[in-house]
Parts: structure tokens; sequence; C-alpha cells
């Protein structure tokens, strides 16, 4: 809904012309400018906290915003890594990872082979080892159990809030179709990181086989050979306008990240 006042003195499209001057008052828009413009509607209002308790967070876009705000922030506060490590922000993954901001793109491939160059040990194997040899968290929400619609979940394999970060081994649809399957000596080993650490965390599918399903970018990282496993925040109402995320899940994701850039 954008306007259902009339242009006073205009009896065509009237209603269409005080639009467009609102747009042109506030913004410098004129008519022509929709031809190139990359215009987003998203629910007014600011992040807020949710429960009697206040221990929730209720936001619009908490997929993705809470899991890179949380891998941002624990790459920016690791002073010192025992490996060269970095936080990968990339865009469209709702619409498959495509374009040049979107995982499916060089961008990170050439960034590395840039890397590689600088050091004067450019080789195509050499970005191929340099990859294969990396390690990866998918920074990605999943679906938290929601009482309200228990017969979309496997009860016993769902994220619930306030239990900590959520693996997501394998996603996909009708069990593991179109997904990574994480490696279960690269699990064992990421267990022992946060036990050592103290980290709370959880494993859990996103929603029942059949039922329920998503993908994340994972399987694209791990065509290069590198481990890959998904984890991330559990969310209340995912893709709902206004989602919902425990702040001690928010917590020991962030402790997690840390943690895993530690080792």
């Amino acid at each position: 809904i954008v306007g259902n006042k009339p242009l006073k003195g205009e009896e065509k499209d009237a209603v269409r012309k005080e639009v467009m001057r609102l747009l042109t008052e506030k913004y410098g828009m004129v008519e022509e400018d929709f031809l190139s413009a990359e215009l987003e509607v998203v629910p007014a209002g600011r992040a807020r906290e949710a429960g009697l308790d206040r221990s929730m967070i209720m936001a619009y876009g908490h997929d993705d915003r809470v899991c890179a705000f949380t891998s941002l922030v624990a790459m920016l506060e690791k002073e010192q890594v025992k490996r060269t490590s970095c936080t990968l922000l990339v865009d469209k993954e709702e619409i498959g990872s495509v374009g040049a901001t979107g995982m499916q793109s060089r961008f990170f491939e050439n960034t590395v082979a840039e890397l590689l160059e600088a050091m004067g040990i450019y080789s195509e194997l050499t970005l191929r080892r340099a990859l294969a040899n990396s390690r990866m968290l998918s920074s990605d929400v999943s679906a938290g159990f929601d009482p309200t619609y228990p017969q979309a979940f496997e009860k016993k394999n769902a994220a619930f809030l306030a239990k900590g970060m959520v693996f997501n081994k394998f996603t996909g649809s009708g069990g593991k179709g179109g997904s990574n399957d994480a490696n279960p000596e690269y699990m064992a080993d990421l267990r022992r990181i946060l036990d050592e650490e103290k980290v709370s965390y959880q494993t859990a599918e996103l929603g029942k086989v059949d039922v329920g399903g998503g993908g994340t970018i994972a399987y694209i990282l791990a065509l290069y050979g590198m481990e890959v496993i998904d984890c991330g925040v559990a969310v209340l109402n995912m893709h709902a306008p206004w989602e919902v995320v425990s702040k001690a899940d928010v917590y020991e994701a962030k402790k997690g990240y840390m943690a895993f850039l530690a080792n």
C-alpha cells in the first residue's frame, strides 16, 4: 500500500501523481527513475525485545542478519588467529546465490588468487590446494521449533530457542536433496573445539522430511573440496515480517564463531 490521497487539482491519475510528488519531494525521484531503481519495501520499526522476561529479540530480517552480525563481530573482536581467516558476507542466497555479489560468483576465488599472487606463489594448483585445505562455517539460521505448528517439525531433530547455536549437518529437501552433507570427522572436531570453549550448541534438521527443508551456500564452497557445515541461530517465524531469536543463542553463536577462529 503506497497511497490513496489524490493530488489536489488533478482528475486523471490523481493518486499516482500525488505519490510521485511525495517521492520527488522526499527522495528526489522522478518517474523515469523506476527504470533503473532497485526498491525494497520492508517492515518499518526497529528491533525490539520480546517476552515478559525480555529474553528474545523480535526484528525484521533475522534471516540472515543475525548470523552476519555475529560472524562479523567475532572476526573483528578476534585480534589474533592461527591461520589466515576471513568473514564473507554474500548476497542473494534466497534466489540461488547468483549474480556478482552471490556466492556462485568468482569473487572469493579471485580474492584468494590475488593474495597468492601478492605472495609470489600463485599457480592454479596452489589456488586449488589453498581452497581445498580450508575450513568453513556456513553461517545461516535454522528453523526454531514452533509449538503453534508442530506438524512441520520432527521434534527430536528440531532446533529450539535458548539451546545454543545450531548445527545442521545437512540441509536440502526430501531428506538431503540438493544439500551439503558435512563429514562426521569435521563435526567431531568442531564438537571438541566448542566443548573446550564451553559453547552451548545443538544439532537439528530444517523441518520434517517432505514437509520442511531449505538450502544455504554450504554446497557451493564444498565444490572446492573444503570442509563446510551449516551453523547459526535458531529463528522462530522464519521468513515472516517479524522474526524472533533468543538473546542467549546470539551470544553463544558469537562465542562459537570466535572459538572456531581461534582453532
